[in-house]
């Protein structure tokens, strides 16, 4: 459906890109898994045609894509940004913005207004101001405004990120209900469990290149340096569990024993991701089995999200957004707790 012919890109002098050779197939679901900074946003606004190669070129349907004839492209396909950007007025308004403008008929805006607003569970909110809505329901919003363009090609950037669990659980059903319909779908991302849960596909991206390419299954079981770096940069560790009573307690060495929703005893390889982790300055009473008191070593600002390294005897890799690391005051050296249910470890 989309080529891409030894693309790169760059932006005053950093080069973003570096000579991508990629086919997308039609109806697939194709996954863009990398570190942030790697390059997957970049690539995703190539691949709709939002921005132009440095060097090589696009191709859709065969096609070769310029300046002259990008509209085309654009037209059949929908990018949905991390940080939703919604307009005044009402959720029906904003999901209908892009019909009014392409001067469809009422009754058919309508219909797909109600459509696109059901599937993403936000019907009853039709009516309420968009700017009133929680970060879930703005996400949603936006993918529905997305929707209702019926585009062959849906890219997603980061379509989970920072989410709370309603509105997770509803993107990642959407995401499933779009490809049965043959949508072609490729979302950017560094969550491994929404990679290897969501995938037909996976691209590992690192230093704007293809590092890896394969089906989730091969690249998670049969790890190569490049993928085991990655996942090891953000909680994966290798342990020997022993299961007790229905709770596998995995020895990841450092000291720390954490404990997983399990049945597998013997040598595993396990991850937590970022978001899954409590931070608190205080020991949380709560049914969660994993609390480990650490120290902050490294903080690194990314915009609105905050990413945290922690030493618990291994290093944790938390992320909160930065509201909550301004009011809880964090500081490198500060000792801070690690909070994560036995649900959150996952099974590599």
């Amino acid at each position: 459906m989309i080529e891409l012919a030894g693309v790169s890109k760059i932006y005053n002098g950093i080069e973003a890109l570096k000579n991508i050779n990629l086919k997308v197939e039609r109806g697939e679901i194709l996954t863009i898994l990398g570190p942030n900074g790697s390059g997957k946003t970049t690539l995703l606004k190539i691949l709709g045609a939002l921005e132009m190669p440095t060097e090589g070129f696009i191709l859709s349907n065969g096609v070769r894509v310029d300046e002259g004839n990008a509209e085309e492209t654009r037209r059949t396909t929908t990018l949905v940004f991390q940080r939703a950007v919604l307009l005044r007025g009402t959720v029906r308004d904003n999901v209908a913005y892009g019909l009014r403008i392409r001067n469809l008929a009422g009754p058919e805006i309508e219909k797909r207004v109600k459509a696109a607003l059901s599937l993403v569970g936000l019907e009853d909110l039709a009516d309420r101001p968009s700017k009133g809505l929680s970060g879930g329901e703005q996400q949603r919003c936006s993918l529905a405004r997305a929707l209702v363009l019926e585009c062959n090609l849906l890219l997603l950037d980061e379509p989970t990120a920072n989410l709370d669990p309603e509105s997770m659980i509803i993107i990642k059903q959407v995401i499933k209900r779009l490809s049965e319909r043959g949508v072609t779908i490729v979302l950017a991302t560094h969550d491994l469990k929404q990679a290897q849960e969501l995938s037909e596909r996976i691209l590992l991206l690192d230093g704007g290149e293809i590092v890896e390419s394969g089906r989730p299954d091969d690249l998670f079981l049969g790890q190569s340096s490049d993928m085991a770096r990655f996942t090891r940069s953000e909680n994966f560790f290798s342990g020997e569990s022993r299961v007790l009573e229905g709770v596998a307690r995995i020895n990841i060495g450092g000291g720390v024993e954490i404990h997983g929703a399990l049945s597998r005893g013997g040598p595993v390889n396990i991850h937590v991701r970022p978001e899954d982790i409590i931070v608190s300055n205080e020991r949380i009473v709560s049914s969660a089995r994993n609390n480990l008191l650490g120290s902050i070593f490294r903080i690194e600002d990314h915009n609105s999200i905050i990413r945290i390294k922690v030493d618990v005897g291994v290093v944790f890799t938390v992320q909160i957004t930065r509201r909550s690391f301004e009011e809880m005051g964090l500081n490198v050296g500060q000792e801070v707790y690690l909070t994560f249910k036995a649900s959150s470890v996952m099974l590599l």
